[in-house]
């Protein structure tokens, strides 16, 4: 299943990242000050799904990206892809996949991953 993580970044700013059901990192949110802004943003993106949009970029070194906006504002950047097609099956999995998602939260524990 496909799964937002909420985490804490280091200067103690909130973040989420989505991530395909075999656990690779789709897209990262902005940072957020506080958790709950997180916590809305992350029901805002399942609950508007179809309203999405996905604006697809390119890096300079010729790698594939998308942003994910809702009226005019961005809320996510994915990772980085060699190819449009698997860029596509990065917005194809948010498109199946994100209302169903999962949220787990792992912004109390900052040791876990040391």
């Amino acid at each position: 299943m496909s799964t937002f993580v909420l985490s804490k970044r280091s200067n103690d700013s909130y973040k989420f990242i989505f991530t395909s059901r075999k656990g690779n990192v789709i897209f990262t949110s902005l940072s957020y000050k506080l958790k709950f802004e997180c916590e809305d943003v992350i029901e805002l993106i399942k609950t508007s799904l179809h309203n999405l949009n996905f604006i697809k970029k390119k890096t300079s070194s010729g790698k594939f990206y998308f942003e994910i906006m809702l009226q005019d504002k961005i809320y996510g950047n994915s990772r980085r892809f060699t190819t449009l097609l698997l860029l596509q099956k990065g917005i194809d999995g948010i498109q199946k996949y994100v209302e169903k998602a999962e949220v787990l939260d792992f912004s109390n524990h900052e040791d876990l991953f040391c």
